[in-house]
């Protein structure tokens, strides 16, 4: 069984670092993806954390230690990818790590601001199959909250297009289920998993931890992603 943790752990963890290295580590997952991660002293303590519990292998998008970008860290060997010039304010949001089997994207793509991520997938992912996991900021109108205020919509349609399908709603399709919510209450499903449709078939769960964001280690629930 391969697990996949994504989670955004809110402006790089603050206060909460120590609690969220220690939620990962009890958790065990061979992959962890950890967007809104910053490359400050906050960022060098969770990645020192996880060296110590076997996660040797380890990538971080390329941004200053102000910025929220994406950290990919594992058990298993992989060729890390970072990008440069894929977009002109946001190329740190996305890190790829290319394993043997597949590759895993980790992605934090920013909220409701202009960017080409999306475009970036529709241009680059080739015939090796890839799991694409992190906070899209996006989701389906009507579906992945109760209003229309997502951007993107069309862009994360085009990608279904191209073979990814969404894990959760190939599982759960009816589920009324939120990753974030607002000051409001207003719930959204930010956070997803989207799998080449020829890993579908050994896909065993996908699903949101809740208790970690109610006991307010971050703002989203970590996602887990159950491949074997």
């Amino acid at each position: 069984m391969l697990e996949i943790l994504s989670w955004n752990i809110q402006q790089g963890g603050g206060s909460r670092t120590l609690k969220i290295a220690s939620y990962l580590v009890n958790k065990n997952p061979n992959i962890i993806i950890l967007s809104e991660f910053k490359n400050n002293a906050n960022g060098a303590q969770i990645r020192s954390q996880l060296f110590k519990n076997d996660y040797i292998h380890q990538a971080v998008s390329p941004a200053s230690k102000d910025l929220n970008g994406v950290l990919l860290a594992s058990k298993h060997a992989f060729n890390s990818v970072l990008f440069q010039d894929i977009d002109p304010k946001f190329s740190h949001c996305i890190v790829k790590g290319e394993f043997q089997a597949f590759d895993v994207y980790g992605v934090y793509l920013p909220h409701k601001k202009k960017h080409k991520l999306f475009e970036f997938f529709h241009e680059n992912l080739d015939d090796k199959p890839a799991v694409i996991a992190g906070d899209f900021n996006t989701g389906k109108n009507y579906i992945d909250q109760k209003g229309n205020s997502f951007w993107y919509t069309e862009q994360l349609a085009k990608l279904e297009s191209m073979e990814y399908k969404d894990a959760f709603r190939h599982l759960y399709p009816d589920a009324e289920e939120f990753s974030w919510y607002s000051h409001q209450g207003n719930g959204f499903r930010y956070d997803h998993s989207y799998v080449h449709s020829s890993l579908m078939p050994i896909i065993n769960d996908c699903y949101y931890d809740h208790e970690a964001r109610e006991k307010k280690l971050a703002d989203h629930s970590p996602m887990f992603l159950k491949l074997g």
